[in-house]
């Protein structure tokens, strides 16, 4: 039986720690936990930070932003185009459309993209289209359309929002020509040339075919003058001339069919009779597709 006198062992007798003396001990364990914690949060942002700028060594090797084009785009995924084109460099407004103009009709120019540029005011826009399709930039970059000009339009936006990309500055304000000043075709110098060639052959063969009728009569040669020899290549002579004479006449023919075609092609976008394909929309200052608002345009072709 236990000594009603005898007191039972305090906390600190059996060896336990008084929960002020935990408290003392716990709090710079706890405050380096926390420590630890930040220095893990600081690693990981680092971290990503690391990786974002490998990404962009890769994708900056792995792509010509020079020759940035529709086939990069679909190549290109979600992750590489946010370390690609960094958000708050992005150029917009009035100065992302005029470096969209001015890069279109430098490409236009060129003959890599065939389409009728125009720099619209009221509203800020800029409309390209041709016989195939149309697209529409606004301010913020965003567009709309559908069509070939629609897939030729989206790399030269997402290039021209970009600061480093530099944009040509004396460009045509109507790169495409009138549909009657389009030539018939040319490479008549190489024509010519071929067709000289032709007419030499056309000579060298007349000249051996009449050699083998001398020869059979008698006039000229010896028996030993081979007349079958003179007949096949004055033969090969002429076929050979035949075919570039055919030549000729086919890229000329060629030449007047695509010439025609792209009249047609220019005829059809309103450079002849100042009409739009019915499938452009309008643009007013509403934007709600009626003549009737006052729009502004510095360029119609």
């Amino acid at each position: 039986m236990a000594d009603p006198d005898s007191t039972s062992p305090t906390e600190d007798e059996r060896g336990n720690t008084p929960a002020d003396a935990v408290a003392a001990e716990t709090e710079p364990g706890e405050h380096g936990a926390e420590d630890d914690g930040g220095e893990t949060d600081d690693d990981g942002e680092s971290g990503d930070e690391l990786d974002t700028e490998a990404l962009r060594k890769q994708v900056e090797e792995k792509y010509d932003f020079d020759n940035f084009g529709p086939a990069d785009m679909a190549e290109m995924t979600a992750e590489e185009w946010d370390v690609a084109f960094d958000e708050d460099s992005w150029i917009t407004g009035d100065d992302l459309l005029d470096r969209v103009t001015r890069d279109l009709r430098n490409r236009v120019a060129n003959r890599d993209v065939f389409a009728r540029i125009e720099r619209h005011r009221d509203p800020p826009r800029v409309l390209a289209y041709s016989d195939e399709g149309y697209a529409v930039v606004y301010p913020d970059g965003s567009l709309e359309g559908e069509g070939t000009v629609m897939r030729d339009v989206k790399p030269t936006v997402a290039l021209c929002s970009m600061d480093s990309y530099d944009v040509p500055e004396n460009v045509p304000d109507r790169p495409l020509p009138e549909p009657e000043s389009v030539p018939e075709g040319g490479g008549e110098l190489g024509n010519w040339m071929l067709q000289a060639i032709a007419g030499a052959q056309l000579l060298a063969g007349i000249a051996l075919l009449g050699g083998a009728v001398l020869a059979t009569a008698g006039v000229i040669g010896n028996r030993g003058t081979s007349i079958a020899l003179l007949v096949v290549a004055g033969a090969a002579f002429i076929g050979v001339s035949l075919v570039l004479f055919f030549t000729v006449a086919n890229a000329r023919l060629s030449d007047t069919f695509r010439a025609e075609e792209y009249r047609d092609r220019l005829r059809a976008i309103g450079l002849e009779d100042g009409e739009r394909p019915e499938f452009v929309p309008e643009l007013d200052p509403q934007n709600s597709g009626s003549e009737d608002g006052a729009t502004e345009t510095d360029e119609a072709g």
